[in-house]
């Protein structure tokens, strides 16, 4: 695993760190604004972190409905925050 601060260094040095479990994968890769990849890497995964995460990405992107389908699977609620605070929120919680 990694903490945040590693992990928050890795996006401005641009090298995605090895073994990051797939979740964390689409963190970064959002985190470079890279919503896409980020997208394509927890797609078809369904335990609840990856639910979680994608989740939000669905939030980002606009997708309401789809979203709250994300964070229902994930056990969670659409938070009222800002996608900026979210993504924070979401480092937080699944980092060391």
């Amino acid at each position: 695993m990694i903490d945040i601060k590693d992990f928050k260094q890795s996006l401005k040095d641009q090298r995605l760190p090895a073994d990051l479990p797939s979740y964390l994968k689409a963190l970064w890769y959002d985190g470079t604004g890279n919503w896409k990849t980020a997208h394509d890497v927890i797609d078809q995964l369904t335990d609840p972190r990856s639910a979680h995460i994608h989740a939000y990405l669905h939030r980002k992107e606009g997708d309401i409905w789809n979203a709250d389908y994300w964070y229902k699977r994930a056990g969670k609620k659409r938070p009222e925050l800002s996608l900026e605070k979210e993504w924070e929120m979401l480092i937080k919680e699944y980092c060391l």
